[in-house]
């Protein structure tokens, strides 16, 4: 009999398909940073809803170019140390082939890059709610670009990129519960504290100026998240990402019917804000563990964050702190419980065999996901608070007074969101100035 020859594993090979579907995803996931400044600019007054957007836009064009220069070598680069990487032939993405593959993977370097720009996008600007109506556009310019190379770059590495320490303890984030929403949601609650609340807040009304806004950018946040999540196992070739696409939608489903629940319980009606509010806190717990959950796990992780988030929106009016979109109750809140809960339902049947408790796997994986949390929400409070210090004690952080009641839209950007006086585009001016503070307290009234 001739000897058995044993034949080399072989090489990974360019996938259109997976290079398409994942240039598909990264669209999507690009398409959620205007539906948060949406979902952001309904729910804020009259007065805030351009500078609300903007907050948003602006990641889109400072993020990309940092990128570029640096922050892909950053987060995925060699590893150094297990908390940041390198490679300075990513520098600028100049040296990089146009199908050299991502190693390990089907797809090329360009299109991993590309996808993960989107998740460094659009993590800085879910913080941007918690600081609604009273930060300077420039000093917010010049906190993503800091937040950016100083946390998000680095948690990136420790929770994705290979030798990260987050990587390989093993915990699990399938597309971003920490790496996204605990460091969006703990360096909101670390900006609050230091800058300080609004004018009024707890005393005058503060309510949403459009919930169809608000609705309208829940849903394209919803659709994208497709992409955010699916699209996060780089591919589809063993079903796991078909899995994490049903997980999401039944978890946001769970959570908003829960959220709608307990409102109606706690406050005797079903919103339209509760129902954004509480999808959104769906898809933020899905987020980190839906590759590893059931689909009768992912309704136990949806209806878990719906009530709790719920419940969380409230702490700030106890505590003191002024989170004015609910970034901290919805992000950070809805990010741990889904980072954690893996540690109960993880089902050993999806992106690992790792297993959680109700599943006899102890609370190995638990003890894991509670090291990968805590680190990457007491780094970002704690860097992103001195960031902010550092901003408000040099340049200042905060509009005047005088600037926030009368309008933040007209101080920062010499714009109104709608004319009042009649047909035609933005104008600049004192009267439309005064009718839209006027019109803004009609809606506040």
């Amino acid at each position: 009999m001739a000897p058995a020859i044993t034949l080399a594993a072989e090489a990974p090979k360019l996938s259109a398909a997976n290079t398409g579907f994942m240039l598909i995803c990264s669209a999507l996931v690009l398409i959620m940073t205007p539906g948060l400044a949406f979902f952001y600019g309904g729910m804020v007054r009259v007065k805030s809803t351009l500078n609300m957007l903007m907050m948003s836009f602006i990641s889109m064009g400072i993020v990309t170019i940092l990128w570029v220069l640096y922050g892909f070598s950053l987060a995925f680069g060699t590893d150094k140390g297990s908390f940041i990487g390198w490679t300075s032939d990513w520098v600028g993405l100049s040296n990089i082939g146009l199908t050299e593959l991502w190693p390990g993977y089907t797809i090329p370097i360009f299109v991993f890059m590309v996808f993960q720009l989107m998740f460094a996008i659009i993590t800085p600007a879910l913080i941007s709610g918690a600081l609604a109506d009273r930060v300077k556009f420039t000093a917010w310019s010049l906190f993503i670009a800091l937040w950016a190379t100083v946390v998000y770059f680095p948690v990136a590495h420790w929770v994705w990129g290979t030798g990260g320490w987050a990587f390989d303890l093993g915990v699990i984030d399938f597309a971003g519960g920490t790496a996204v929403h605990i460091n969006a949601g703990a360096a909101a609650l670390g900006v609050i504290l230091v800058i300080g609340k609004r004018v009024g807040f707890k005393k005058d009304p503060m309510r949403p100026h459009s919930l169809p806004l608000v609705m309208l950018g829940s849903g394209l946040l919803w659709f994208g998240w497709f992409g955010f999540n699916a699209g996060s196992w780089l591919g589809n070739d063993d079903g796991v990402g078909a899995l994490m696409f049903v997980n999401t939608q039944i978890a946001t489903a769970a959570a908003m019917l829960a959220w709608l629940i307990y409102e109606k319980i706690r406050h005797g009606a079903f919103t339209t804000l509760g129902a954004a509010s509480g999808a959104v806190a769906g898809l933020v717990a899905i987020t980190p563990s839906g590759g590893a959950v059931s689909p009768l796990g992912a309704i136990a992780v949806g209806a878990i964050a719906g009530v709790v988030c719920a419940m969380a929106v409230g702490l700030k009016y106890k505590f003191g702190y002024d989170d004015s979109l609910d970034v901290v109750g919805v992000h950070l809140v809805g990010g741990v419980i889904g980072s954690l809960l893996i540690g109960f339902f993880a089902s050993g049947k999806g992106q690992s065999t790792v297993e959680g408790l109700f599943y006899g796997g102890g609370l190995t994986q638990f003890w894991k996901q509670c090291a990968g949390v805590f680190a990457v929400l007491g780094y970002s409070l704690v860097v992103s608070a001195i960031l902010a210090y550092i901003i408000d004690k040099t340049m200042g952080m905060r509009v005047t007074e005088d600037e926030e009641i009368a309008g933040i839209d007209q101080a920062e950007h010499a714009e109104t969101a709608y004319d009042f006086s009649g047909a035609g585009g933005g104008i600049v001016g004192g009267s439309v100035s005064a009718l839209a503070g006027t019109e803004s307290k009609k809606v506040d009234a």
